[in-house]
């Protein structure tokens, strides 16, 4: 009986989607909006959620990220 060697999962290098196939998170595309207007757009994700973060530092309320074109049509019916 042949007994398979298992793969140490400490030696299996890490990999994520992110890293290996760069997408709409790294498109300039993303908008930051709080409950009163658009705070910010044409931003990558991580753009984004930094921006996130300074305004909610700043007691920004209702705040989210979403694309420019959602960002676009918000106000109109």
């Amino acid at each position: 009986m042949q007994v398979k060697k298992q793969e140490n999962k400490k030696s299996r290098k890490k990999r994520s989607f992110h890293e290996n196939a760069p997408g709409e998170l790294d498109e300039p595309r993303w908008s930051v909006v709080s409950f009163e207007a658009r705070a910010a757009g044409n931003l990558t994700y991580a753009q984004a959620a930094e921006k996130l973060k300074e305004l909610a530092a700043q007691k920004i309320s209702g705040l989210c990220i979403i694309t420019d074109e959602a960002a676009a049509r918000i106000g109109k019916k």
